[in-house]
């Protein structure tokens, strides 16, 4: 680790791993503390977000829930591809000021733990929220777009007033923006004049990534 940090700059998941039910994961310390030992003298942590409007294993891991669930790859490579037609979506990259690591003793536990603590919340606060979260955390069983509307516009505000990081303003922007590309990976389905779930797990998967914003998460809004 001190040979790496002296010539480049170190980039990993804090988590570990990706998240198999959506949720932003709790840290792991392992690299945060071998950074920390190497002892080189100006290390400081740049923090990054990454969303993305879906997810392409979306199907494979809200089915799965946790790690201990996971199938083989070949079969997951397999259904992956199968959900891959028509695939499209926009990744957002958010970085956020710099996290000095000055006065933490990576020879204590319980402070590189509060540091790597202090990451993750920072990490959440600049995780932009998408139509398609939105969207997931506010629908029902069976809606009217203009109840969904008014559900969106109302989480949106909410988060607003907690300084999430917004990448849609309106409740009706929200929903123009996702009701294609849900329908389309057939996760809602829109007929007789209201949208209903047709896929419940997979709609549970993009709304837990707000649960670290919301006092009330997502499993019990469904």
């Amino acid at each position: 680790m001190a040979e790496l940090l002296r010539k480049q700059d170190l980039f990993f998941f804090p988590e570990g791993g990706r998240s198999y039910s959506g949720e932003i994961k709790q840290p792991k310390t392992g690299l945060l503390h071998a950074a920390l030992q190497a002892e080189h003298p100006r290390i400081v942590i740049v923090p990054a977000a990454v969303s993305y409007d879906l997810v392409i294993e979306d199907h494979v891991l809200a089915r799965q829930r946790v790690k201990r669930g996971q199938r083989p790859f070949s079969r997951e490579l397999a259904e992956i591809l199968r959900f891959a037609v028509g695939y499209k979506s926009r990744a957002f990259v958010t970085f956020g000021a710099p996290i000095t690591v000055d006065g933490v003793d990576p020879n204590s536990r319980s402070a590189v733990l509060d540091l790597a603590q202090t990451v993750m919340k920072t990490v959440g606060r600049l995780y932009k929220v998408l139509p398609t979260a939105l969207v997931a955390a506010a629908m029902r069983p069976s809606i009217t777009r203009r109840e969904l509307e008014e559900r969106v516009s109302v989480l949106i505000d909410t988060l607003g007033s907690c300084g999430a990081n917004l990448g849609v303003t309106s409740g009706a922007a929200a929903v123009d923006s996702a009701i294609e590309p849900l329908e389309s990976r057939g996760i809602i389905v829109a007929e007789n004049g209201r949208l209903r779930v047709r896929d419940r797990n997979v709609l549970r998967y993009y709304a837990r990534s707000l649960d670290h914003l919301l006092e009330s998460p997502s499993r019990h809004t469904h």
